[in-house]
This record gives C-alpha cells, sequence and structure tokens, in this order.
C-alpha cells in the first residue's frame, strides 16, 4: 500500500509488506553513483542485519553515529559530512537513513546539504520515526541546548515503513513513539473513533499486528496534514499540539542531565496544553481528564517545581512557532477542532503547569 505526498513529487509514504522488493524498487529509482547508509550504534546492531544482505545494498558505505538523542549534534552531522566526502559522495549519491527519528532527522539534514543536497531514503526503526520524525520533511539538529534549533525542510524520494522493526524495540520507545500517535488522534479530524481506540489501547503490552494497523491510520493523519499544509504556515501547526511545553520540558531534562525521550516530553506537553485548551478553547472536562489520567497511568510525570518555572518559560519563548517573542499554542475546542496560533498569558501558563504538577 503507497500513499504519496505531492511536494517536487518527493516524500511518499510506503507501508511496507516486502521491505527488500521496496527498497530495491526505491534505490532503482535514484540515479546514484554510490550508496551510504547511516545508522546509529544501535540500529547498526539491531537493524541492519536484516537489510545487509540485501543485493540493492551489496555496494554500500556504511556511516554511524551514536545512539539517542543527545548525539543529534553538529558534531555528529559534520561526522557524516566527513564520512560522505571521505567515500567519494557526489551530488548524485544516495543516502539511506536506517533508524529512529535522531537518525532520520539528522540524516535529512545533512544530506540535504552536502552538495547542496543529495537524494536519501528513510527506513525509520522505531515507532517515534514511525508516525512522526520521518514523516513530513522536516530535517535538523539540536544546538545550544534546544531541540531541533537547527534545520530545513527537506522530502527523501520516500519513506518505507515496515513495522517488523518494532520487535527491535523496548518498551519505553513503543511509549514513546505513541505519544506522536495520541497527539494525532487528538487532532484527527475525521471523528473521535480513533482516540477512543488509542486510549483504550493497552500499550503496556501490546498487540503488535494491532498496533501495526493503527500505525497506518496515524500515519495518514499526519500526510492530509503535511500535503495540506508542507512548509508549516498554517494548519501542519495542528501536530505542535502538547509541543510547546513538550519541547521546553525535553530541554529542561537534557539541560539537567537526566534526557527523556521525545515521546514522553509530548505526553506531558498535552497535559498542560489541554488544560490551557479546556479553561480557552472549552475543550470537553471529562475528555481532559481522562487524557490526563491515561498519560499519567503510562507515562509517569516529571518531577518539575515552582522553581522551575521561570526556566521553563524561557525555554518556552524559544519556540520556533513564536512571533515577536510571544509564545505560541496550537490548542483544541475538541477532537479534531484545531484552532493554531493561540496565545497564553504567564499567569495562564503557570496554572496550566500547576496542573500538571499537582492535576
Amino acid at each position: 500500500m503507497e500513499r504519496k505526498l505531492d511536494i517536487q513529487d518527493k516524500g511518499r509514504v510506503i507501508i511496507s509488506q516486502d521491505l527488500q522488493a521496496e527498497l530495491t524498487q526505491a534505490v532503482s529509482e535514484c540515479g546514484h553513483d554510490r550508496i551510504f547508509v547511516l545508522t546509529d550504534d544501535t540500529t547498526l546492531r539491531l537493524c541492519w542485519q536484516v537489510v545487509k544482505d540485501y543485493p540493492c545494498l551489496k555496494e554500500a558505505q556504511m556511516i554511524s553515529i551514536g545512539a539517542t538523542d543527545v548525539m543529534k549534534t553538529l558534531e555528529s552531522v559534520t561526522h557524516v559530512w566527513q564520512e560522505l566526502q571521505k567515500g567519494g559522495a557526489t551530488r548524485h549519491s544516495l543516502m539511506i537513513n536506517l533508524g529512529g527519528g535522531m537518525v532520520t532527522d539528522l540524516g535529512g539534514f545533512a544530506a540535504s546539504t552536502f552538495k547542496r543536497g543529495i537524494n536519501f531514503i528513510n527506513i525509520p526503526t522505531t515507532l517515534l520515526s514511525m508516525v512522526d520524525a520521518s514523516v513530513g520533511g522536516k530535517t535538523g539538529f539540536n544546538f545550544g541546548g534546544l531541540k531541533n534549533e537547527i534545520g530545513v525542510f527537506s522530502n527523501p524520494h520516500c519513506v518505507i515503513i515496515n513495522t517488523m522493526f518494532l520487535k527491535t524495540l523496548d518498551t519505553e520507545n513503543i511509549r514513546s513513539g505513541y505519544a506522536e500517535m495520541l497527539k494525532h488522534g487528538l487532532i484527527n479530524r475525521e471523528g473521535r473513533e480513533m482516540f477512543s481506540e488509542l486510549i483504550s489501547f493497552d500499550i503496556t503490552q501490546p498487540d503488535l499486528k494491532k498496533l501495526a494497523r493503527m500505525v497506518g491510520e496515524s500515519v495518514a493523519v499526519k500526510e492530509k496534514i503535511v500535503m495540506e499544509d508542507p512548509l508549516e504556515h498554517g494548519i501542519r501547526k495542528a501536530l505542535n499540539v502538547g509541543h510547546t511545553v513538550g519541547h521546553a520540558f525535553e530541554s529542561w531534562a537534557m539541560r539537567h542531565n537526566t534526557p527523556i525521550l521525545h515521546g514522553y516530553a509530548v505526553a506531558f506537553g498535552i497535559i498542560p496544553e489541554l488544560y490551557l485548551a479546556c479553561t480557552k478553547m472549552g475543550f470537553p472536562q471529562e475528555l481532559m481528564r481522562q487524557t490526563v489520567y491515561y498519560i499519567k497511568e503510562v507515562y509517569g510525570t516529571l518531577p518539575i517545581t515552582c522553581d522551575d518555572y521561570p526556566e521553563l518559560l524561557e525555554l518556552m519563548t524559544h519556540d520556533k512557532k513564536n512571533m515577536a517573542g510571544v509564545i505560541n499554542f496550537t490548542l483544541l475546542g475538541g477532537i479534531g477542532d484545531i484552532r493554531i496560533n493561540q496565545t497564553a498569558t504567564k499567569e495562564e501558563i503557570l496554572e496550566a503547569l500547576d496542573f500538571f504538577r499537582e492535576g
């Protein structure tokens, strides 16, 4: 099954049933002189073994970087550029990013800027990258202690999603990706059924066959929004639900040497942002409490205190959606009732953080 994003004829998403056949076809579509495969230390060990004997990768040169989001740095990007240069990469070369969101984000940026841009293919191997990071054309890396501070919009030749890689994931990474699926359920404009299924699904002991079907539905929500607004001038900001506060939580945790997975930060960010949605936009209170209960049961909480509020507010001011220093939120009036470009006073934000800690 294939869905296409009509953005410069690139970025199509393939929900894969036969990875070897689909990758072979994708590689053949990219006229190339050399192939490079980017992994991190974890996907080199767990996921490269799945594809390394494919004939289409026989001549591939490997590039590997350290694992986890702490390696999503300019130094890692520089290493990739250096390895491409050493390997004789030209403007006609192809890079395959095999990994989670860190690999597809960073690899996409490195490919998009090397010699003003070479072709790349994303093969996401984590739930988070399948439903979020590898789809939609955002690339980049962390800088100055801030999440995804440097980046460009650049679509891969295609994204090939095969849920067999979910078997390589630990529980935390499954839950991390699931947070973005919860967000997609909240912003889905085609009804509440998807979200109802999501918050009744036992992600602590997931049925992987059922989860694979839900992944396809989640990706479809993002695709429709990206197709309408590829460069995030309007409705694509719907995808930022939970992220204004979530990115601040994530950067705060990084600064305090207690990093958390991106999806956990998003899940935590959904709580104060739903509180704002409830108080300012009329989001149903009972649905908010049901969602908050599910998130706290699955993800726990973040040990912030009132003393952390000034730092969190300062981090929110760096969000890329802001204009003239005013913190910008995407809030909801209900499931699929998306209200972009919303603001809140300092007092309202502090009240939402109080709710996160105590609600």
